[in-house]
């Protein structure tokens, strides 16, 4: 197959999740009523917490965050596989799909740091509860965020400018419905071996770091519930935990899914239709799972609701 250099590549193809014409108008059906859903879910939550001062905590600063990163993680992939439906086609720019690559790492490292720096929150508040508001304090949570977008943005960029050493093949058809890493990577005809060992060691390292985190916080909580005299102070604390730890093996386990999916079959196809779950899925379910787990939340979307429709 005859190889040509990186610099002349001037598009990809995305082949989507299938390639049956019939099944087009469903797909994009889906597709734009869970993008739809995604966006005003993530967007509602975001107005409810700013909207009630009673919600200004660091919990929820977390939160509006996590909201904040979904909405920017679906926008980088579904409108233009919803553009590709609707206009017949499968190309997508080189510039185009490098930047995909590029933002889809800088969010999903977000939303990884995001459900970490939640967990951190819960551990003060039920293990060190007297020294909370001392511990997260507003200038903490602020510089907690700004350290993930610059470890998450540091993290995309090396593995981009990486994959602009490559050169390309003729064949460029990614069997995704987006430029995912993995399979930008599988194109190259030049030896791509850094690449993906440094997929592989990257991605060990800066999802286990943040899961890690995540275990030791809740191993700490379950250990000072127990410790409690009271049912009742039991069941408030692991219902503050219950929307997060949901998310979380939401996150993580559909995460985990797409790997041992991908190391199980040879499908590229079957592995696309995976990581729908965790590219797509897992940002449309974020708001349901807070807002009806959540009495405090629900409370602020029932005044928020009741703002919009008092004018009217």
């Amino acid at each position: 197959m005859e190889a040509r250099n990186h610099t002349a590549v001037s598009e990809f193809l995305l082949l989507g999740l299938t390639e049956d014409p019939a099944l087009q108008p469903l797909i994009f059906s889906l597709f734009l009523s869970m993008y739809l859903v995604t966006i005003l879910g993530n967007l509602l939550i975001i107005l409810a917490i700013s909207s009630d001062s009673h919600l200004h905590t660091p919990m929820y600063f977390f939160l509006s965050n996590l909201s904040l990163t979904d909405i920017c993680l679906s926008n980088i992939a579904v409108p233009k596989m919803l553009v590709n439906i609707q206009t017949q086609t499968q190309r997508i720019t080189y510039t185009g799909c490098l930047s995909q690559v590029c933002f889809f790492l800088v969010f999903t490292g977000l939303e990884n740091c995001h459900l970490a720096m939640m967990a951190y929150d819960r551990y003060v508040a039920i293990c060190h509860p007297l020294r909370y508001t001392i511990i997260m304090n507003p200038c903490l949570c602020i510089l907690l965020v700004l350290l993930s977008l610059l470890i998450s943005v540091v993290h995309a960029l090396l593995h981009t400018l990486m994959v602009l050493r490559l050169s390309f093949c003729t064949d460029l058809e990614v069997p995704h419905f987006f430029c995912e890493l993995a399979q930008v990577i599988k194109l190259a005809c030049s030896d791509a071996l850094i690449n993906n060992l440094l997929v592989y060691f990257v991605a060990g390292l800066f999802a286990g770091v943040p899961l890690a985190g995540i275990i030791f916080s809740y191993i700490n909580i379950v250990s000072s519930v127990l410790r409690m005299p009271s049912s009742e102070g039991k069941h408030k604390a692991f219902s503050t935990c219950g929307s997060h730890l949901s998310v979380v093996s939401l996150f993580y386990g559909t995460g985990f899914g797409v790997y041992i999916s991908s190391a199980v079959t040879d499908s590229s196809r079957k592995t696309a239709v995976a990581s729908v779950m965790y590219s797509v899925v897992t940002q449309m379910l974020n708001p349901f799972i807070y807002s009806l787990r959540n009495r405090d939340m629900k409370g602020a979307l029932r005044k928020l609701f009741g703002k919009i429709a008092s004018p009217l």
